[in-house]
């Protein structure tokens, strides 16, 4: 006697019921299953894109979003900072290097950073084509920017202000596509880098809209002050949006933002400091949903018991003649167990591909920010730990089910019919 055949004919009989007890359990499970799929990628690729940023200096407001804006590009900058008291700071003895970034435009929603060389060394960068920017308006493609844009080697295009899509373009001036990073899995994939005197010539332009400043002239003031390391060298008076610092020693980490917040203009703040501190805030959030996921698998657990029970009393005088045509108490008992491991299995498979579908469709919907990275087809090992639990619930709603069928009378059953 085949149970396992025996037990899904009996599921199939009632689809509507089978398939609502199945997707209510599914519902809970892909809660847990985006919860944990996010909270893995989410804590790796926060903690990959801080790698070697120790502090982050940028103007006067939420410590949080001068980290959220500087280091992972998703939120507004706090302001600009002077040029002059950020390379003070850069030769402050506890600072071992700074790189400067310069923000304030996009293309099609990608940021447009300003900086030098050393930010793409920062995250050891390699280029699929081309190679770094050695000229004004010159850029390098994120890998994501490069593959949603369509755009290749040689090719030009036009910024826009402001740090999210649907502002003016800047039409005075072209960026040129001279390298396409290879990908990374971190925050240079979305992002268009440049030098940071790209963007000062690009506002230049739009404040002097009667200047009659050539390429020309740019390119060569640009041999001038470029800095492919450090700071460009110039005596004007500008400006730049924010600082990522590398201690020279464990002692800056005590003495240097204290004596930043103190004493000038700026603040400081710990990219480690600031995140773990959103990772609490998030924390409340994710408790609610899991939750919310632990009730709904609950209920679903209780409808499973529920609709097993009342199909018992159904099928009594069923399970009499299979009793009698040689099926044993056992045998009984298996087959309601198997009925309600059977559709906490179906609905473990269809939650944890309906979590992986959702963020799918997450990570789609927001290809410019964070959640972009997100891989939608990764297995962690912990959903096998979905699959037992969901297991263990229909083994716990079929226990009293599958005991009132292993008690089943044959003559009690057979004499009512």
């Amino acid at each position: 006697m085949n149970l396992l055949k025996l037990s899904w004919k009996y599921l199939t009989h009632k689809p509507l019921t089978t398939g609502l007890n199945v997707l209510l359990l599914a519902l809970g499970l892909a809660i847990i299953t985006v919860l944990l799929l996010v909270q893995d990628q989410f804590e790796k690729k926060m903690t990959q894109d801080a790698a070697g940023i120790d502090l982050v200096v940028g103007a006067k407001g939420s410590p949080l979003q001068l980290i959220l804006s500087s280091v992972y590009h998703v939120d507004f900058p706090t302001g600009n900072i002077p040029m002059d008291e950020a390379m003070r700071l850069s030769r402050n003895r506890l600072v071992k290097q700074t790189i400067p970034l310069a923000l304030g435009d996009n293309y099609q929603g990608y940021r447009i950073v300003g900086t030098n060389h050393d930010y793409l060394n920062l995250y050891d960068a390699a280029f699929s084509y081309g190679n770094a920017w050695n000229e004004p308006f010159e850029v390098v493609l994120g890998a994501t920017v490069a593959e949603k844009s369509g755009m290749k080697l040689g090719e030009t295009f036009s910024g826009s202000h402001g740090i999210s899509q649907g502002s003016h373009d800047h039409d005075k001036h072209a960026f040129k596509v001279v390298g396409i990073l290879e990908p990374k899995g971190n925050v240079l994939d979305r992002l268009v880098l440049t030098s940071i005197e790209s963007v000062w010539y690009t506002h230049d332009e739009e404040g002097e809209e009667e200047s009659e400043v050539s390429d020309e002239d740019h390119e060569e003031h640009f041999h001038h002050e470029v800095a492919k390391s450090g700071f460009p060298q110039t005596d004007e008076d500008r400006e730049v949006t924010s600082l990522l610092i590398q201690y020279r020693s464990p002692m800056a980490a005590v003495q240097l933002p204290r004596m930043i917040n103190s004493n000038t203009s700026m603040q400081a703040a710990s990219p480690s400091f600031e995140i773990s501190r959103l990772f609490e805030l998030l924390g409340i959030g994710v408790k609610i949903l899991e939750g919310l996921a632990y009730v709904l698998i609950v209920i679903s657990g209780l409808g499973i018991f529920i609709a097993l029970y009342n199909s018992l009393k159904e099928r009594r005088y069923d399970l009499a003649v299979l009793r009698a045509i040689g099926a044993s108490r056992f045998d009984l008992l298996i087959l309601i167990l198997l009925e309600g491991i059977s559709l906490t299995f179906l609905g473990s498979i269809l939650g944890i591909l309906l979590g992986h579908g959702f963020l799918l469709v997450l990570a789609s919907q927001n290809e410019t920010g964070v959640g972009a990275g997100l891989e939608a087809w990764i297995f962690l090992p912990a959903e096998l730990w979905i699959v037992i639990y969901a297991l263990f619930i229909g083994l716990l709603a079929s226990l009293i089910p599958a005991w009132s069928a292993y008690r089943t009378s044959i003559a009690d059953q057979l004499t009512k019919k």
